[in-house]
């Protein structure tokens, strides 16, 4: 469902709110190597979420991304919505352009729940409830 540039958003958003607990802004380069992902798109990722002011950059020596306490309690479907668009959550599971109740693909029932419920998993959950977990060691980015 989710594109792997937005799965690397996510990660790289919550890798950036554990920095930012401690007051640090962080470099592009520092976040692709802790999060396993290409700077070149880390880089594309923060200027556009920083854009949107979902995050925060300062450029200059002590320059780098941030995240601000209003951006740490914001939910993660901002993020998805930045990177995928808001019909991220209406696509049709195969594919389709005219799947719909009246005219359903072979999945559309099933789909369309586990769509809602992944939706509201994003919805409900915010940045620092995804940061929590990680910056007590008890989730991790990487694999």
């Amino acid at each position: 469902m989710l594109s792997s540039t937005c799965k690397t958003a996510i990660k790289a958003v919550i890798y950036l709110a554990a920095a930012s607990e401690t007051g640090e802004k962080v470099g592009i380069r520092e976040v692709a190597r802790n999060i396993r992902a290409s700077e070149h798109t880390v880089g594309k990722i923060l200027q556009l979420l920083a854009r949107r002011g979902l995050i925060n950059s300062n450029k200059g020596p002590s320059g780098g991304f941030s995240i601000s306490r209003l951006q740490f309690n914001r939910p993660i479907i901002h993020i998805i919505e930045a990177i995928e668009g808001e019909q991220v959550f209406r696509e049709c599971g195969l594919g389709l352009s005219k799947c719909s109740a009246a005219h359903p693909c072979p999945i559309h029932h099933e789909y369309k729940m586990a769509r809602e419920r992944i939706a509201k998993l994003f919805r409900e959950n915010t940045l620092k409830t995804l940061c929590d977990p990680v910056s007590s060691g008890f989730a991790y980015l990487i694999g």
